[in-house]
This record gives structure tokens, sequence and C-alpha cells, in this order.
């Protein structure tokens, strides 16, 4: 993972954009100590679903939801 400051971020845009289309990541730094502020990285790499595993339940307990499942906000709070 490369890191830019916020100048060098800022000035080579385009080229950090191509690059995340690659798949690269990028970490953003800020101040004087270059401190760490950010992680960019592409939207395709972390947008995809995976099913969730149930922990310690996995491959003894499973769930399903139906598909007419409803529930307003107010009984989710309440609940």
């Amino acid at each position: 993972m490369k890191v830019l400051s916020v100048g060098e971020f800022k000035a080579h845009f385009s080229d950090v954009l191509a690059a995340l289309q690659k798949g690269e990541s990028f970490a953003v730094s800020y101040g004087k100590k270059r401190e760490k502020v950010a992680v960019v990285s592409a939207y395709l790499k972390h947008n995809k679903k995976k099913p969730r595993k149930l922990g310690i339940w996995e491959g003894i307990a499973s769930f399903k939801i139906a598909k007419n499942f409803k529930m307003t906000d107010e009984e989710f709070l309440n609940s």
C-alpha cells in the first residue's frame, strides 16, 4: 500500500483513480507527523457480498429470513 500526503493525493488524483481501478490501495497521511488518516481502495473490492458466518455456531446452527418479513423501526427498537 502506497502512502500519499494530502497534497500528493490532490496533485495526482487522476493517477490515483487509474491505480485504484487496477486494484491498488492508498493510505493518506496528514500533518507534520504524516499520520495516516484514511485508506482509499477500489469500491468493487469491498462491495462483494459474502455469506455471513455464524461464529462459533457455524456448521451447527442455521437461519433463514422469510422474504415477506417486515418490521418497522419502532418495532425493532422496542424488541
